[in-house]
């Protein structure tokens, strides 16, 4: 029997598609427009890389200039994606055509690469669907407002909704949005009402914190978060930015001049974070860095006492277009009693 709130989120949560199944959850992909054609972003668990899937027209299709943010929806898009143990998202397009992107392939292109929030149609779709499986109600958790229209456009969705719809803005991305999502659908499996569902997330948020370790400001610059002045004296000077969810956006937090030494500080900043706040789960989140992810999640196991568990995750197409190959990211999060 379906809990009677069904918890929707989007694909920026960066959700272990095993447990997203098991709880429930339902993911509304962002896109990825690659020369212009629409793709649903993905993420996996499996850390393959780019090279490891992809048919020869997405391969052709992704050959890596500029990377944009667009407002709106891409029009023309992919209908729907579903990940499953670590797979890519596999879509359908306006051509009827059978796509897949692996995580991170958006680096190696030269056509023009823009990343889109979903179409509120996505979101209306995706609460008729609960509402036919017979939930009485959404809790929808998206990533932060201050970085992306997505929860103004499941706002917008929920207007033609035909069961009651709570928006939530977690102030976060990655799993910084993924471990107040899955407190919400841990709730809602427990036969939590609307409101109590939505007050999971949002206490959630509250202890949770996210650091980021760039391996170049290059898809920074792109996107148009740095300008190019600071992008080449970053490179010159061989700066690693160390950077933090501060009020909802991404921002800078320290600067290190070596790798080594600002994964270290990446580690630190994480054990910080933990102190004091009892049990914590914790999630090292990357791009094509699986080694090193996993060597980071070894050591927080080993520093992080009271750690309930630790997940690896290589994020999706969408996130990886704007922070580049190489990124780390370490959110942890206390768990509420």
């Amino acid at each position: 029997m379906p809990a009677s709130v069904a918890v929707v989120t989007d694909s920026t949560a960066c959700l272990p598609a095993a447990e997203a199944a098991a709880l429930g959850i339902v993911v509304v992909p962002l896109q990825v427009i690659v020369g212009g054609r629409a793709f649903d972003d993905a993420m996996r668990v499996d850390g393959t890389g780019p090279g490891g899937a992809g048919t020869a027209d997405t391969d052709a299709a992704m050959a890596g200039g500029a990377v944009a943010d667009t407002a709106g929806a891409a029009g023309g898009g992919t209908r729907r994606g579903e990940t499953a143990r670590g797979e890519t998202a596999r879509g359908e397009t306006a051509r009827g055509e059978t796509v897949r992107i692996g995580a991170g392939r958006a680096f190696w292109t030269r056509a023009q690469v823009t990343t889109s929030r979903p179409a509120p149609r996505r979101f209306t779709e995706a609460y008729a669907e609960a509402a036919a499986a017979g939930a009485e109600a959404v809790v929808s958790v998206h990533l932060s407002g201050k970085m992306s229209g997505t929860a103004e456009a499941a706002r917008a969705g929920a207007a033609d909704s035909p069961i009651p719809v709570e928006v939530v803005d977690s102030g976060s991305v990655a799993m910084g949005l993924g471990f107040p999502v899955l407190a919400a659908a841990e709730a809602a499996a427990r036969g939590a009402a609307r409101a109590d569902v939505a007050g999971a997330a949002r206490r959630r948020m509250e202890g949770t914190r996210s650091f980021f370790y760039l391996d170049t400001l290059e898809y920074l610059r792109r996107g148009g978060r740095i300008g190019t002045a600071a992008t080449m004296l970053g490179s010159a000077l061989m700066i690693k930015p160390l950077l933090h969810i501060s009020d909802g956006v991404i921002a800078p937090l320290e600067k290190v001049r070596t790798a080594g030494r600002a994964i270290a500080r990446l580690e630190d900043l994480a054990v910080r974070a933990a102190a004091d706040a009892g049990p914590v789960e914790a999630a090292v989140q990357h791009v094509s860095s699986r080694s090193r992810a996993e060597m980071l999640a070894v050591r927080l196991a080993e520093r992080l006492p009271d750690l309930v568990r630790v997940v690896v995750v290589e994020v999706g197409e969408v996130l990886g277009a704007h922070a580049g190959p190489g990124m780390l990211g370490v959110t942890v999060s206390p768990v509420a009693p």
